[in-house]
């Protein structure tokens, strides 16, 4: 009977709940398509004619991809369990990667290079290597995420989100106050008391569509159509700048790589999660997806990763099915060949992407911390502290870079300022010491000293030396600590990560004698 079932069932396209579907990712993706867009355009200067003509298709093609392929899953896993009630996996722009990528990587070589082609050429290189790292993920993704701490992952991401995300949604929302305070506060009476309007619209959606008409009232925004066109890039001429890119990209692996294998392994839990409803889909497929859609976005302009998406229990709770993804990736797709981010961009206020810096990254943060429990607190805020590095060497770079003075590679392998202008710097009270040395692969040292202090908390002082040594290796080929990759003999980082070792290995021997921690111990 069962397998007749399987023959006979029909496996609707779409329905009703694939609405709001649709409104979940397209929303959400666009609020992406549009810090994307400001960032390029107006932090960094970027043309329009990259912009709107090589990023923002080459994205659009990589969620039209992604949409129509999760669609495709869905619908196999229908027939074969012969059912119709499971939705499609949620697919969009990584949010977090989004901004490591923006401001981790493409923010300094602009600052370095002031040439928006070779950033761009560069920016699609990480982009294609990025998925290359999330394609991997189903081949490696199980190991990593069964041996690295999970406070470690997450508390780094926080970090990410929290200096780079928080600091901007809550600048932008105050430089200009009579547009972004409402809005904000309309927002968060929704996201965090959880209020409802009538019929249960979201104050979220009232914020944001209120705010767009609040905003163009005030004079902030206006109506753009000049930009609505057809954009198409070429691939072979992408794929031709990418390859010059790759050299520029290099030295910037340490941070490419750690913030891909975090993506994967988001991919990975969420596959994870839609599994635990019932649906039983393949999370190897999933990260395989995710990284050849990235490569292929990469190949045609776009500079930042997809990934599976949270929220895959709540599509369900709405009767969302397997169309809102392929319809969703249409209109995406569409949107990004045919230039309709440049009538959003000129009508939507900064304080609308403000709200979303600031959303996602407190949530960022509340998860590292929630998903980890009293216990690791401390595993969590350590490892948040090395993103913190990063953002003050692009501030601190770029201001005094204004006045024509610098960055170098210094004798020790770091990339600094001399000691003329570091000297100067900390006697007018900059905070320098010891930044750029923990900004050059800041993700990796935030994982390996979560990583650390969980070995510590869990009084598994072996695991703890064994993660020290693997800082002394990261150090020693200049993954972690250096301006370029190499073998780093003399690096002082390696000896102190060795000492670190020696410590650990030799107080594990006294455990059961000389040097007990007291029974039921808690830090807080």
């Amino acid at each position: 009977m069962r397998s007749i079932m399987k023959k006979t069932l029909a496996i609707p396209l779409f329905r009703r709940g694939d609405i709001g579907g649709v409104a979940y990712l397209v929303t959400n993706n666009i609020v992406n398509y549009l810090i994307v867009i400001t960032t390029l355009s107006v932090a960094l200067e970027w043309p329009n004619e990259i912009v709107y003509g090589r990023v923002i298709p080459g994205m659009s093609i990589g969620l039209l991809c992604s949409g129509l392929y999760y669609a495709f899953m869905g619908y196999r896993l229908a027939k074969k369990e012969g059912r119709s009630d499971l939705a499609a996996l949620p697919s969009g722009v990584s949010t977090p990667a989004m901004f490591v990528m923006l401001y981790g990587v493409i923010t300094p070589l602009h600052y370095a290079l002031g040439n928006p082609e070779l950033e761009w050429a560069a920016g699609t290189a990480a982009c294609f290597i990025g998925g290359f790292v999330e394609f991997c993920g189903g081949i490696i993704g199980p190991w990593m995420k069964k041996n690295i701490p999970r406070a470690a992952l997450l508390g780094t991401v926080a970090g990410i989100g929290f200096i780079w995300m928080a600091t901007q949604g809550v600048f932008d929302i105050f430089s200009d106050p009579v547009v972004g305070l409402p809005i904000l506060a309309v927002a968060l009476v929704g996201l965090f008391g959880g209020y409802l309007f009538p019929g249960k619209i979201s104050p979220l959606i009232v914020a944001i569509v209120g705010g767009i008409i609040y905003a163009f009232c005030l004079g902030r925004t206006s109506f753009d159509f000049s930009g609505i066109g057809f954009y198409y890039p070429n691939p072979v001429t992408t794929v031709q700048s990418m390859l010059s890119g790759f050299a520029i990209v290099a030295p910037y692996l340490t941070i490419i790589i750690p913030i891909n294998i975090y993506n994967f392994i988001e991919t990975m839990d969420n596959v994870v999660a839609a599994s635990a409803t019932g649906d039983d889909y393949s999370v190897r497929e999933a990260q395989f997806a995710d990284g050849a859609c990235t490569m292929l976005s990469g190949m045609f302009g776009g500079v930042v990763p997809n990934t599976v998406w949270l929220g895959y229990a709540g599509l369900k709770k709405t009767d969302a099915g397997i169309g809102y993804s392929g319809v969703s990736g249409l209109i995406l797709g569409a949107a990004g060949i045919f230039g309709l981010f440049t009538f959003l961009s000129s009508i939507v206020p900064a304080a609308i992407y403000a709200i979303t810096f600031l959303w996602c990254s407190i949530i960022m943060v509340a998860q590292a911390f929630k998903d980890n429990g009293t216990k690791y607190y401390a595993a969590v805020a350590l490892a948040m502290v090395p993103p913190v590095a990063d953002y003050l060497f692009t501030q601190v770079t770029g201001a005094v870079g204004v006045s024509d003075i610098w960055t170098e590679t210094l004798a020790s392998g770091l990339v600094g300022y001399g000691a003329e202008v570091t000297a100067t710097l900390q006697s007018n009270g900059v905070m320098w010491s010891g930044v750029p040395a923990v900004k050059a692969g800041a993700i990796i040292i935030g994982i390996l000293l979560g990583t650390f202090m969980v070995f510590i908390i869990d009084k598994k002082l072996v695991k703890a030396g064994i993660t020290a040594s693997a800082g002394a290796v990261l150090a020693l080929f200049g993954i972690i600590h250096s301006a370029t990759l190499g073998f780093h003999l003399l690096s002082p980082f390696v000896l102190g990560y060795l000492i670190v070792a020696l410590i650990c290995f030799l107080l594990h021997t006294g455990r059961n004698s000389w040097f007990k921690p007291p029974e039921d111990y808690e830090y807080v």
